[in-house]
């Protein structure tokens, strides 16, 4: 179990998926089959949708937002995210989308040890209050 400080509050739960390097949204994801398409990632062709993403950084650009909305809107969005370093543009798109009327994804901040510490692969829950925990199997 880790706990983190929520950026966008909801639940949500899937296999995690933790990308160990930092990925662009803008031009790293494909926002229609929730898979990352660049190429040079390390985790090109890993799918995204339904998972607990957890993430060491992105790389910016402002236009992270519109394809996390367009994520929301494919349904191919992962179940929630876990940032080592929080990212308001991120988050915005997420916001944007419950506006929209889209099912919205909780963003919790969590330190990169801890995210380190969660079993890749494994079911993953995440709380409103920001905890993480893995079931056991």
């Amino acid at each position: 179990m880790v706990a983190g400080r929520v950026l966008v509050a909801g639940e949500g739960g899937g296999p995690l998926l933790r990308l160990d390097h930092a990925i662009s949204f803008w031009g790293g994801v494909d926002p229609v089959t929730g898979t990352i398409c660049d190429p040079r990632h390390p985790d090109f062709g890993a799918s995204i949708t339904g998972t607990v993403l957890a993430i060491p950084a992105t790389v910016g650009s402002s236009s992270s937002s519109a394809i996390m909305l367009e994520l929301l809107r494919e349904g191919t969005a992962p179940a929630a995210i876990l940032l080592a370093r929080a990212d308001a543009i991120l988050a915005l798109g997420v916001i944007v989308g419950r506006e929209l009327g889209y099912n919205g994804i909780p963003i919790v901040e969590v330190p990169v040890e801890q995210l380190a510490c969660l079993e890749q692969g494994a079911p993953a829950l995440v709380s409103a209050t920001g905890v993480v925990t893995q079931p056991e199997s």
